[in-house]
């Protein structure tokens, strides 16, 4: 059930999502975005102000979001949250603003803008003049400018390579022995951000996974097992986290 929540209330739109036809564009493969961002002795971070609601809904489609309130009926200007199509318009829109830039300068993934390259002020200018020229607002607040290495997807990125986030890892060490299959499906959901630092981490989660239907001390015996090894193996790895692509 999908709703959009506006001063404390919910405003239901099943079945708007329900009549809508699907878009399914694509979101960019975070591997090949962090693979093009890495090497560089620059970076510009830029966040997109308040995201979907930068989108302007065209005036004939407006009454399709209609909700009424204690105060009257209203609908909205601009695209909400909870469309089913809404993170496929934004990520269309944001490719369609920056297609001439993309891979050449900078890399879009969704509301997050990650400038690059040497000449690092001259792409920059080249970007906000974009962005002034669309009317595209950024957030002052979660911007970074000049910095060598920034956190991309979930995962640092510098001129050195690509690097684990720290911060996960301190996440995952930190978590308590699972004791039920809920507790280690939640595990290894966290353990996926790790799978390029990990050898065969999914063959590992894999073989657990198999053994839902089997006896309960069997399988505990067994996952304590293969943790324990990921465990050894996150410890090999955290020392030398990196990873370069082949141009590096």
């Amino acid at each position: 059930m999908m709703s959009w929540y506006l001063c404390g209330f919910r405003i239901a739109d099943e079945r708007l999502n329900q009549a809508t036809r699907k878009d399914h564009f694509p979101l960019p493969f975070i591997d090949q975005v962090l693979e093009k961002l890495v090497g560089k002795s620059h970076y510009y971070f830029l966040d997109d102000f308040s995201r979907y609601m930068q989108i302007h809904i065209a005036p004939e489609d407006q009454h399709k979001t209609t909700f009424t309130y204690t105060f009257g009926t209203f609908a909205y200007t601009c695209m909400p949250f909870g469309l089913c199509n809404a993170s496929s318009t934004f990520q269309r829109c944001m490719t369609s603003i920056f297609s001439d830039l993309l891979q050449e300068c900078m890399e879009v993934f969704m509301e997050d803008f990650t400038v690059y390259a040497d000449a690092c002020l001259e792409n920059l200018s080249k970007v906000l003049t974009r962005c002034l020229d669309t009317n595209l607002v950024l957030n002052f607040e979660k911007c970074h400018f000049m910095v060598i290495e920034g956190i991309v997807l979930g995962y640092l990125v510098s001129n050195k390579g690509i690097e684990v986030d720290k911060s996960k890892i301190d996440i995952i060490t930190s978590l308590s022995n699972s004791t039920s299959v809920w507790e280690v499906h939640s595990f290894f959901g966290t353990c996926k951000i790790l799978h390029c630092f990990v050898v065969n981490i999914y063959a590992q989660i894999n073989s657990i996974l198999m053994l839902n239907g089997t006896n309960f001390n069997v399988w505990k015996e067994v996952v304590a097992t293969v943790l324990s090894c990921m465990d050894f193996d996150l410890v090999l790895r955290v020392e030398k986290p990196i990873l370069t692509p082949d141009n590096l």
